[in-house]
């Protein structure tokens, strides 16, 4: 397949995905924030709602993004995205595993956080040179 046009519907899965639990962490900070919740509740509920607030933004941006998946703003999305999903794949597998016996909803979600990461990696890595403002499909200009 085409390397932007993964890019563009990786981006896609960005802009669906990721302003769902943006907007529970925002709405309910309670649910993302854990062991923190018993040490200080006003920085919890601070945290919870910032951490919702960065998802909402990532997904408005790959939202924004996946129209031109070849342009420069665009890709620096596309890293931003991969950062996030390395950095959650890393934290779940380690909060599983410190879980004692691990969890199994962190690990899974850890292999989920990890593969589409590895998916940005391999389409940001192997773009093509399809000019900014062309169809990707048909390449025609749009």
């Amino acid at each position: 397949m085409n390397k932007p046009v993964w890019l563009a519907r990786l981006l896609t899965l960005g802009a669906f995905w990721k302003p769902w639990p943006g907007w529970g962490f925002s709405l309910t900070p309670r649910a993302g924030i854990g062991p923190l919740w018993v040490f200080d509740r006003r920085a919890g509920i601070a945290i919870g709602r910032i951490g919702g607030g960065g998802l909402l933004s990532l997904g408005i941006a790959c939202w924004l993004a996946r129209k031109t998946p070849t342009a420069p703003a665009s890709v620096g999305v596309a890293w931003a995205y991969l950062a996030y999903n390395v950095v959650t794949c890393v934290t779940l597998a380690w909060a599983s595993v410190a879980l004692g016996g691990g969890s199994l909803p962190a690990l899974g979600a850890s292999v989920l956080h990890g593969a589409i990461g590895a998916a940005v990696l391999g389409a940001l890595l192997g773009r093509g040179k399809t000019p900014v403002g062309h169809d990707l499909g048909s390449g025609v200009p749009m």
